[in-house]
């Protein structure tokens, strides 16, 4: 939980927004210690690795947070997701015209929500895991099979795994780094540290780089305005 900053951000929108409002951070060790929070609380963030594993425990599911498979807020027993708004808000200022095709590290949670978010936008993805067929069934590329050819054709890849992120920060996903050009964006859903070692490889070979600091502020906008909503 050490690398999440969605405590500060709720904590100064409520001081400067006189909002009477607590937001607090529950470290678990298992899934089922949610459950109690999920009758006791009014609202709250689901954050890696629980995004799949909260929907049995969940009385209900919003439309798209259903067919993402993954969800990001709870409002009284109901998960949704706004991770895919987050994304979409922060990727769209830093796409080019030549950006038409998206490598996606990574088939999780977060990952589901980015392919989603892809979909609304008309474009094109190509899924990269370790295996060739993910658990719910999609089809893949594996890390060795990432070619210079492919890498020319997906300028826009985005790791949507946890590698990199706080206290791991050496770590990072093992594609050829070598056939990046400055017509590659790289997004990295990981925000602390700031400049992974994945946008740091990118950064080495001139590419352009975005961090998911800001996609964590739009989709906690989102979340604050279900909670307020609802």
């Amino acid at each position: 939980m050490e690398h999440s900053y969605s405590a500060i951000y709720f904590t100064e929108k409520f001081a400067r927004e006189c909002i009477d409002a607590e937001y607090c951070l529950y470290e678990m060790v298992d899934i089922s210690q949610v459950v109690p929070l999920i009758e006791r609380l009014d609202g709250f963030n689901v954050t890696y690795p629980y995004k799949q594993a909260i929907i049995p425990h969940l009385h209900a599911m919003d439309q798209v947070a259903e067919w993402i498979g993954a969800v990001n807020v709870v409002r009284q027993g109901k998960g949704y997701n706004t991770d895919w708004i987050g994304f979409q808000q922060s990727l769209l200022p830093h796409l080019q015209d030549h950006d038409k095709h998206a490598l996606l590290l990574g088939t999780g949670g977060v990952s589901k929500a980015i392919q989603y978010a892809l979909r609304q936008m008309g474009m094109d993805y190509t899924l990269v895991s370790r295996r060739l067929t993910t658990s719910n069934g999609q089809q893949a590329m594996k890390y060795e099979d990432l070619t210079e050819e492919v890498i020319q054709a997906h300028t826009l890849i985005i790791n949507c795994t946890p590698l990199g992120m706080l206290p791991d920060v050496c770590t990072m996903p093992p594609i050829p780094y070598h056939y990046l050009t400055r017509k590659h964006l790289l997004y990295d859903c990981v925000y602390n540290p700031a400049c992974t070692a994945f946008l740091r490889e990118g950064k080495l070979r001139g590419t352009r780089t975005v961090n998911g600091l800001n996609m964590l502020y739009a989709q906690a906008d989102a979340a604050w305005e279900i909670w307020e909503s609802v």
